[in-house]
């Protein structure tokens, strides 16, 4: 049944037939995240780190209504010029796949889709999470419950800091989700390496993860874990300079009535505005760096699987 559905790259079914090594990636950041050409030139970069450390990446997306694992070069192209993709959350993706259009998708769709194609790895830029405001609002990101049931384990900077982290991070702890620090006890912010909050657990490689990461699936315990992995100290911002941002932005957004899944990338285009582009080099690194170590865990966990 899922064969109707599932169109996976021959290169990545190879792979996940012979339990090699693995990384889904987003597509949200290729036509939502990024101007085109820098969305195709970092999609494509993201790519080639995966497999310069020992990985196949899976960069997932929907077009023409198949849920595709894996994009060739042209299609990472398309979908970074095409103006009709739609920003694909879970709850979207029958409604998509039915009228077979183009979508791309959030991290709570590619988890969904990596892990009925079975890849237990994804390297993205950073999490939704619960908005500022939530307390009135309930804008809380789809993310967090898709972390909470589906056993995959999310590589990121954190979550995205433009939302209220500390919320974020209770509402992760009620799901019984693992929020662990790759090489840090902090909890990262997206654009700098310090938030003021804790991480549940640090681990300093990718081999003392994945045996955690194995010995909680093997015990039927549900559900992925956030990988915190800080961006490197030469590529953050300045903590100062990038609060002051996103606080404006968010105003911003107030004032004119932005909401709902028009809220991040607004937000995100805002925030470059007004860092003069700081904020999207800074994010470029840090899905660099995600990519990086992502590979890494995905080679570790496959090892434990041979």
């Amino acid at each position: 049944m899922l064969e109707k559905y599932l169109d996976i790259k021959p290169e990545v079914e190879e792979a996940l037939k012979n339990r090699e090594p693995v990384v889904a990636l987003e597509s949200t950041i290729i036509s939502h995240g990024m101007p085109y050409p820098k969305n195709v030139e970092t999609a494509l970069g993201v790519e080639n780190i995966v497999r310069q450390n020992g990985a196949v990446p899976a960069t997932i997306g929907i077009l023409g209504g198949k849920l595709k694992v894996g994009l060739t070069e042209d299609e990472v192209e398309y979908l970074g010029k095409a103006k009709n993709v739609i920003k694909t959350s879970r709850r979207d993706i029958p409604f998509v796949v039915s009228k077979k259009l183009d979508g791309a998708t959030t991290v709570a769709s590619t988890m969904f889709i990596a892990a009925l194609a079975g890849i237990k790895v994804f390297a993205t830029g950073g999490i939704g999470g619960v908005h500022r405001g939530a307390q009135e609002t309930f804008d809380i990101s789809a993310d967090l419950q898709e972390l909470a049931q589906t056993n995959v384990a999310v590589v990121c900077a954190g979550a995205k800091a433009i939302l209220d982290i500390g919320l974020t991070l209770e509402y992760i702890e009620t799901c019984g989700v693992p929020v662990v620090g790759y090489g840090t006890d902090e909890f990262p912010a997206f654009y700098t390496r310090m938030s003021g909050y804790k991480v549940d657990y640090r681990v300093d490689n990718a081999e003392e993860l994945a045996a955690a990461l194995k010995t909680k699936w093997d015990l039927g315990l549900d559900g992925g874990v956030v990988v915190a992995n800080p961006i490197p100290e030469e590529h953050e911002m300045d903590y100062y300079v990038i609060t002051k941002a996103i606080n404006d932005a968010v105003a911003e957004a107030e004032a004119k009535g932005i909401k709902g899944k028009e809220t991040t990338p607004f937000l995100l285009a805002r925030v470059k505005e007004l860092t003069g582009g700081d904020s999207l080099e800074s994010n470029i690194a840090l899905v660099y760096n995600n990519a990086k170590v992502a590979a890494q865990l995905s080679l570790e966990l496959a090892k434990l699987y041979k």
